[in-house]
């Protein structure tokens, strides 16, 4: 049986329809980075790493340790 589309897909390619979505709210860029960093309980820096890379990016990742 094939992968359900979600389990698939990179953050990296989701993140900017998040942002976009959410400035199309009258939302900011800033506010859909700091409910990831609440969610995957990334830093700024990994976050921006992580939306830049197709690769490896996914949510479904262990989350670091803190």
């Amino acid at each position: 049986m094939a992968k359900h589309r979600i389990y698939t897909t990179s953050f990296a390619s989701v993140y900017p329809l998040y942002v976009a979505k959410a400035e199309k709210k009258g939302r900011t860029k800033a506010e859909v980075d700091e409910v990831v960093r609440w969610l995957t309980g990334y830093n700024q820096k990994r976050l921006e790493a992580r939306s830049r890379n197709e690769r490896t990016s996914n949510l479904s990742s262990p989350k670091p340790l803190v």
